[in-house]
């Protein structure tokens, strides 16, 4: 990984704090959402007409419902990516009118935090970190005298975690009503290590990643300057299709690469300043883990932000992304050399860069929004309650 990161152009990393204290004062100062004074920017523009129909579509969409979800929401400093997932799927659901608090990160404060709050439904994780923050004392004991539903996240041992016979017999003592996953229908079914929990009578929702179009838009009055941009981490499971598909461009091209784990970088950008950043990318670089190209388990969340942030997207071939998004939408490459082909003609070809943005944002805006993601959970727990 050394050698990786020191082959990267050395202006990236010499421009990283610049630009991140640039994106601090352009947030700071506010200013035009997703379509300019004046209109003129066509990717603007079509953003403005996309996200206002969607937001008309989905806000208060199920003011109505009985749903009432109390959820666990783990803090930032605990883990980055959980807080940003449950995060963007709790202020979802209050979007579109259900009822949904935080169910405390303290055991010591459950009991009291049931008897406020009084849910119907309790999303958590099925795993250690998450499970010893309830009293299950306090929550069988409000479950004995009201209808409330108990939801796991379905996680299989081949992502490192503990025997599932095991957790399935604790699911059982506890009363575990159902499992929910942000992973696919189709993975699901298709893959055998989830069949323990079909056997067992026990039904898997599934919540697919999708873009939070409150916080990703295209930004107006911003150019793209940046040959790319390129927002993750460096985790040792995605290292070996970096070490593929990027050094050819990560060598020749200067650019904004941020995110935990990489060598260079002291501080990284928050979530609330991604969209400033790719407002300046000519290029939005995504990769995906080994397992997207071989199962259909998911489209890695970048995807989905890219597409609706208005930014060129250069992709590898998912098992998922065209059964999710048109072609036409990105430029797809299936080999190393593919990519870099891919980079250059989208860094130089405005014209071409600016049809696929359009398509991937009315794909993203038409579909694949956490609103669209949101809805779709609602309409499951309100069949599981009724």
């Amino acid at each position: 990984m050394a050698d990786f990161e020191d082959s990267i152009h050395r202006q990236t990393w010499g421009n990283h704090e610049s630009i991140l204290r640039w994106a601090e004062n352009r947030a700071a100062r506010g200013g035009h959402g997703p379509q300019g004074p004046d209109g003129s920017d066509s990717l603007t523009v079509l953003a403005g007409e996309l996200r206002q129909k969607c937001i008309q579509e989905f806000h208060n969409s199920r003011v109505d419902s009985k749903l009432r979800i109390a959820m666990h929401v783990p803090p930032f400093e605990y883990s980055p990516g959980g807080a940003s997932l449950f995060n963007n799927l709790k202020s979802s659901l209050d979007f579109i009118g259900i009822q949904v608090q935080t169910l405390p990160w303290q055991s010591t404060e459950t009991r009291a935090f049931l008897e406020r709050f009084q849910p119907n439904i309790v999303l958590t994780s099925d795993s250690e970190d998450y499970l010893r923050r309830i009293d299950w004392d306090a929550l069988a004991h409000y479950r004995r005298r009201s209808h409330c539903l108990l939801g796991l996240t379905a996680s299989i041992e081949a992502y490192g975690n503990p025997d599932l016979t095991g957790r399935l017999e604790n699911a059982r003592k506890r009363d575990v009503s159902f499992y929910y996953s942000f992973r696919t229908p189709e993975y699901l079914q298709q893959r055998i290590d989830y069949a323990p929990f079909f056997d067992r009578g026990f039904r898997i929702l599934s919540v697919e990643f999708g873009a939070n179009i409150l916080n990703y838009f295209p930004i107006g009055e911003i150019e793209p300057d940046l040959d790319y941009v390129f927002l993750a981490s460096s985790n040792p499971d995605k290292w070996p299709r970096y070490f593929a598909y990027l050094p050819a461009i990560l060598s020749r091209y200067p650019g904004f690469l941020d995110g935990p784990g990489w060598a260079y970088i002291h501080r990284w950008a928050p979530p609330s300043l991604h969209r400033y950043l790719y407002a300046r990318a000519k290029v939005g670089i995504n990769l995906h883990i080994q397992e997207s190209i071989d199962w259909p388990c998911e489209l890695n969340e970048r995807t989905y932000i890219l597409a609706a942030s208005g930014v060129p997207q250069l992709v590898d071939r998912a098992k998922l992304l065209t059964e999710r998004f048109s072609p036409e939408s990105m430029y797809i490459a299936d080999t190393p050399e593919e990519y870099l082909h891919g980079f250059e003609r989208l860094r130089n070809d405005r014209q071409l860069a600016l049809e696929k943005s359009h398509q991937a944002m009315r794909d993203v805006y038409s579909k694949h929004t956490t609103f669209h993601r949101a809805s779709g959970l609602a309409k499951d727990l309100e069949s599981l309650l009724n």
